[in-house]
């Protein structure tokens, strides 16, 4: 069952990265926006309150188009085309998420991280994801990909089991 997650909406349907910017950041992983719309997800209870603590810290989400690309089409496998309609509508109104664009500088960046990891499971949305944490020097993401906190990231859902998602 898909969570009804509120949040404020925002007049403009265009995103725009803000760059760097002084208020507190945290990346938000494909895991993270599953965990947050399904009830039925583990780590849906832990990510409700990991964001509604995050939101009374004035903390801005970030995310990349790849992983609401990715999010978008793992929702409709798993709960439907309603679902990630609902999910790519709910992300197009949160006021307090910075949407970031990977484009070529980035993709190189990825490209280059998916190499490096070649010896492990990361996909290449997570490697792009991880080129733009460092870029940006974002320290923690919410998700419960392990691959995050191996890459030097804290995890915010993986906990402290090594094969966590």
């Amino acid at each position: 069952m898909i969570s009804r997650w509120t949040v404020p909406a925002d007049p403009s349907p265009t995103r725009r990265s803000i760059g760097r910017c002084t208020a507190p950041r945290v990346f938000v992983d494909t895991s993270g926006w599953y965990a947050l719309i399904d009830r039925r997800d583990a780590l849906h209870r832990r990510a409700r309150a990991e964001v509604e603590r995050l939101a009374a810290a004035r903390t801005r989400l970030v995310t990349t188009d790849y992983v609401v690309d990715e999010s978008c089409t793992l929702t409709r496998m798993r709960a439907g085309a309603a679902a990630a309609f609902r999910l790519l509508e709910l992300l197009r109104r949160t006021e307090w998420l910075d949407w970031e664009w990977i484009g070529a500088e980035r993709f190189d960046r990825g490209v280059a991280l998916f190499r490096k990891y070649a010896d492990q499971e990361y996909s290449f949305t997570d490697c792009t994801s991880l080129a733009l944490m460092r870029e940006l020097r974002l320290e923690a993401a919410l998700t419960g990909d392990a691959h995050f906190a191996h890459a030097g990231f804290r995890a915010l859902l993986a906990g402290d089991a090594p094969g966590a998602r």
